[in-house]
């Protein structure tokens, strides 16, 4: 074993689908060095994503007060661990000042921020391009350790672990709003971190719509912020809303037991992803959010973008001109029908 990269810490301390996009890190790193120990940083509402993954030895959390990173706190809590490297997964300035006053050795990060001095050793790629998926640019900082995987849906794994305790609460939810534990039910979750462009609400409207005039039961997931907007689409009782129910294990929990999820460029799509579920994703064509970056990985992925031919769009434009209305919803209806009859069949026009 390369004696250097002993003890290894993993930062990400973004959101979830950025810590879900790290995950597969963990275990190739580990297929090289097994005798490492492997360490994941991340943010406190994050942790559960990590937690119990057979390739991470420990996860820790930033030290925050009121959302507000605490820079010697932290400084401490990584010069106790003695990490002898740091991958750096997306960096911002706090977090890289305080991997390098951290005593790290080997900091591992992208050579194109103003701050790239703080790293000893850089990755070159401009991840604004988007000509790979985050997936991909995360698994590529790892040429940094001699470590050489470029990715591919059948070449990684995120060993998202469901929690026991979770699964027996979810469980016993979902008997209680009549899904019996081996009936098939729809996700969707129609909010998002606004990281990218989401679909109207009047097109999930209608998708609901037409779904439940085929008796298919959706259960609405969001935050408690988001309960509002999942009210609004509790069209009738074959829709429920649990917006604000669950915690991220639970909702974890909850995706492992779906047939399939429908949501914009957000967390959970990500969740179900790894957890090898049928995902339907709403996607703008503007490319620091398209689903050619952050598009679900997996082979079992529907994706749908504005049938507009538009090329170099804003997000400001595409708010401008309502791209994401014209996406077809009864492309997306036949598609979900022809799955959840026919998961192994052929395509049907509904």
């Amino acid at each position: 074993m390369n004696n250097q990269f002993k003890n290894i810490l993993i930062v990400r301390t973004d959101r979830i689908g950025d810590v879900v996009l790290s995950l597969p890190l963990a275990r190739i790193i580990k297929e090289k060095f097994p005798d490492s120990k492997i360490t994941f940083l991340v943010r406190e509402y994050t942790k559960a994503l990590a937690d119990n993954n057979p390739f991470i030895d420990e996860v820790i959390t930033l030290e925050e007060n009121s959302s507000k990173v605490l820079i010697k706190a932290n400084i401490k809590k990584l010069r106790n661990k003695n990490f002898d490297t740091a991958i750096i997964v997306y960096p911002t300035f706090i977090i890289s000042l305080i991997i390098f006053f951290s005593g790290i050795k080997n900091r591992v990060g992208s050579g194109y921020r103003l701050y790239s001095f703080l790293f000893n050793k850089k990755v070159f790629e401009h991840r604004k391009d988007a000509v790979k998926h985050e997936l991909e640019y995360n698994l590529n900082l790892l040429s940094a350790i001699s470590i050489k995987n470029t990715g591919g849906i059948d070449n990684v794994s995120f060993d998202l672990n469901v929690n026991k305790s979770s699964l027996s609460k979810v469980d016993k939810i979902l008997e209680s709003i009549g899904i019996k534990s081996d009936e098939k039910f729809i996700i969707i979750h129609p909010g998002s971190g606004g990281s990218a462009i989401d679909l109207p609400i009047e097109k999930f409207k209608e998708l609901i719509k037409l779904l439940t005039d085929k008796k298919y039961k959706i259960v609405l997931t969001g935050t408690e912020k988001e309960n509002d907007l999942c009210n609004e689409l509790t069209l009738n009782e074959f829709v429920i809303n649990l917006a604000g129910k669950f915690n991220l294990e639970e909702l974890i929990a909850l995706i492992s037991k779906c047939f399939l999820l429908i949501a914009n460029s957000t967390g959970p799509i990500h969740i179900a992803a790894a957890l090898n579920k049928y995902t339907f994703g709403f996607y703008p064509k503007v490319r620091v959010c398209s689903a050619q970056r952050w598009g679900p990985y997996t082979n079992k992925k529907f994706i749908y973008e504005p049938e507009l031919d538009c090329k170099d769009c804003t997000i400001e434009q595409c708010e401008k001109l309502n791209c994401m209305n014209t996406i077809n919803i009864k492309n997306v209806f036949n598609d979900i029908v022809n799955l959840m009859e026919n998961p192994n069949g052929e395509k049907n026009e509904v």
